[in-house]
């Protein structure tokens, strides 16, 4: 699952499982520095700590998303240095989570610097927390690691009716990573990724582009791609729009990298800078 709907909106799951599992961490926080701690042990007030304990574990995400997002630039330094400005784009979803879980605990040590006695209870809060985070995490992500369904596509170029399984399966047999995009040209985050995309599809020549319409009809689709001069190879039609729920996916634009086996490798939700798709693309092919 990519993303969880809320009315008309589709929020993705990462951030909002990061959101609970702080919340959950917190709130225990709260409740065993109150049944754990006493003024003799502490020399302050339970609820005085409780106070300081919640505001410590709420405080630890922005030194964990800050570690987090330097590791991952520097990890890919050479996907971030064309477009330098992309650093700030952090929709990017480019984290290193170990990096943010030791800025986070870091964060936690130094907080806690004045009062040792609540060290105990921030970790084990923060474990607990980061076991439902990770838990969420796994399970969120079974869906996407089903096989392939067989999903009926049409081929825009050709008209010719195929399904899902065929194509990636095409992919397959040449040993060739997948990048799958789903996409509509009324989105308005797709339309702003379209052209860069197109521009990795022509220069990745050892990575299969799919771009897989959402509902909409051959000739809207072919009088989008006219009106905006883009020449993409692979673009097939879901008039029903199955393929997205049947991925976990229920937002646009979302982008699937699959390796050269069919293994579901990593998926984002919403729209793709450059950089990001570089950093993508790299550990894609290290696979």
């Amino acid at each position: 699952m990519l993303a969880v709907s809320v009315g008309p909106l589709s929020l993705p799951v990462a951030p909002l499982l990061l959101l609970l599992a702080t919340g959950l961490a917190s709130s225990l926080a709260n409740y065993l520095v109150k049944h754990w701690l006493t003024v003799k042990t502490s020399g302050e007030p339970p609820s005085a700590l409780a106070t300081e304990a919640t505001g410590a574990i709420w405080g630890a995400l922005a030194p964990g998303l800050l570690a987090a997002r330097i590791a991952f630039v520097a990890l890919h330094a050479e996907a971030y240095l064309a477009t330098p400005w992309a650093l700030l784009d952090v929709r990017d979803g480019g984290w290193h989570a170990g990096a943010g879980a030791l800025g986070g605990a870091a964060y936690l040590l130094w907080r806690s610097r004045k009062t040792p006695a609540l060290r105990r209870t921030l970790l084990t809060a923060t474990l607990i927390g980061a076991g439902f985070w990770q838990l969420g995490s796994w399970l969120t992500a079974l869906p996407q690691a089903r096989a392939m369904p067989a999903i009926d596509l049409l081929a825009l170029n050709s008209g010719k009716s195929t399904n899902i399984e065929q194509v990636m399966r095409s992919a397959q047999e040449q040993g060739r990573p997948v990048v799958l995009n789903l996409w509509a040209s009324w989105c308005g985050p797709c339309r702003a990724e379209m052209p860069m995309l197109q521009a990795a599809q022509q220069r990745e020549q050892d990575v299969d582009f799919i771009f897989v319409n959402q509902g909409e009809s051959a000739a809207a689709v072919q009088a989008y791609l006219d009106a905006q001069k883009l020449q993409l190879a692979n673009v097939y039609l879901d008039g029903p729009s199955n393929l997205g729920p049947a991925l976990g996916s229920r937002g646009l634009p979302s982008t699937l990298f699959y390796s050269s086996d069919g293994r579901l490798h990593s998926a984002h939700m919403g729209v793709l800078n450059a950089a990001a798709l570089a950093s993508k693309l790299q550990d894609l092919q290290r696979q």
